[in-house]
């Protein structure tokens, strides 16, 4: 039985889920790969970057005009400064997934030696320059949760990917998307070796772009919620389609994890013969907010930031009126 995923990539076979393909705009992200761009995708976290990432990868590998691979670098994270220590994790990463991936061991039999011999501060260069060379097909990289690095270490990932620009497509990828939470030019990144405050846009200022990752609008969550219907018999009253818009406003998460506790979780919901109510919805998004669900309690966390704080405080004390 498919439900309604909360963690991690979708997966068609598993979970109710929109085509991730048709959640970007598909059109627009070939034509930046067609031109040799380099661009940024964001969107805050839980919203379904990887799993569009995911589906672009296979789209592209599918077509034979390229060899893409998608990579996590945020296992650099905890390298912190240590840039020899983060590329390790950086470059170890990305040879797991062109092996598993792409069934390529290439970068899994060349690293090592390349780190060894260049160190951290040139090492991602290098070995995506050999690849490339070696590669019959134009390559497309994805990298996601590029913001997770720290200081010096996303300052090497970036101005390395800088470095080797001017090389693609034959011994450079032909395009590089970065993805993460934030917009590359919003980076402010200490550097304790050059004890200096680098802003992301001049550590990569060949970005082409900044595309964002929207949330679902009101007819993609009637049509998630009707996948359940289809599946199970179990229908979602009007009413109850309203309110779900109304407490999510198509925010993927959350519009998954109040369907996977009114159906999955509350026993009233768990019985296929009993629609699924706007009472039975609000009882769930309480639910949620006593548990402090990991995502709400990353999002109470994120608003005790002073930048945002200053924004949210007064909206939500009546004194500021948004725009939009």
């Amino acid at each position: 039985m498919k439900f309604f995923n909360t963690a991690g990539p979708v997966n068609p076979a598993d979970h109710y889920c929109l085509d991730p393909l048709a959640r970007i705009n598909l059109p627009e992200l070939e034509t930046l790969i067609g031109q040799k761009k380099y661009f940024i995708l964001h969107a805050p976290r839980q919203t379904g970057k990887t799993s569009s990432l995911l589906a672009l990868m296979e789209h592209l590998n599918r077509s034979g005009r390229y060899r893409a691979l998608y990579a996590n670098v945020e296992v650099g994270q905890s390298a912190r400064e240590d840039v020899q220590e983060g590329m390790r994790a950086i470059l170890s990463s990305m040879a797991s997934w062109s092996r598993t991936a792409l069934g390529d061991g290439f970068l899994e039999a060349t690293w090592p030696e390349v780190l060894a011999q260049a160190g951290g501060h040139d090492a991602l260069k290098e070995v995506l320059v050999r690849w490339c060379r070696q590669e019959a097909r134009p390559v497309v990289l994805f990298l996601d949760e590029i913001d997770a690095l720290v200081g010096d270490t996303l300052i090497a990932v970036l101005r390395q990917l800088r470095a080797g620009y001017t090389q693609r497509p034959a011994a450079f990828p032909q395009s590089v998307i970065l993805c993460g939470v934030r917009d590359v030019r919003d980076y402010r990144i200490h550097s304790d070796r050059e004890k200096a405050i680098i802003t992301g846009g001049s550590a990569f200022n060949i970005k082409a772009k900044a595309l964002v990752l929207g949330n679902f609008t009101r007819e993609e969550v009637a049509m998630l919620y009707q996948q359940h219907t289809e599946a199970t018999g179990q229908a979602f009253t009007e009413e109850a389609k309203v309110r779900a818009w109304e407490l999510t406003a198509g925010q993927p998460w959350l519009v998954n994890a109040l369907a996977y506790e009114a159906c999955f979780e509350m026993p009233a919901g768990r019985d296929r013969g009993v629609p699924v109510t706007a009472e039975m919805l609000e009882a769930a998004k309480e639910n949620l907010i006593s548990r402090r669900e990991t995502h709400l309690d990353q999002l109470a966390d994120k608003l005790r930031e002073e930048r945002v704080r200053r924004v949210v405080e007064p909206i939500l004390a009546g004194s500021l009126v948004p725009d939009s």
